[in-house]
């Protein structure tokens, strides 16, 4: 079956930087728009950032603009997301997600979810 699997995360202090990595397998790549989803205790999951198939078109949520970077390799089969200035409220665990369709991602639209990898940010 099609399975979507985060590397990367990790205890950092605010200020560092951390990169993730969703590989999948089984799942044709290049048919589906990427995304990087959060979900912190008390507050709904959240889309923070996506990429288009072919990598053309890149979307992120306000809070993260300028400071992380969604990337993808189609001949690796993988999407990125670079990390920056990393502040205490990024601390949630983040999912991988293939969808079809929008690039702004919703959690209904997702066809496969990975199994999620936990980012905790200390002040």
């Amino acid at each position: 079956q099609v399975q979507l699997v985060e590397s990367g995360g990790g205890l950092v202090q605010a200020g560092d930087s951390l990169g993730l990595s969703c590989a999948t397998s089984r799942l044709t790549f290049t048919n589906y728009v990427m995304a990087w989803f959060r979900h912190a205790p008390g507050k709904e999951r959240e889309l923070v950032a996506s990429i288009t198939r072919y990598g053309f078109s890149t979307y992120y949520t306000d809070s993260v603009k300028g400071r992380f970077t969604i990337t993808r390799d189609n001949a690796k089969n993988t999407v990125y997301l670079r990390m920056n200035s990393l502040k205490s409220d990024d601390t949630a665990v983040y999912f991988c997600a293939a969808a079809k369709g929008s690039i702004v991602v919703s959690p209904g639209s997702v066809d496969y979810w990975g199994q999620g990898t936990q980012v905790t940010v200390s002040s």
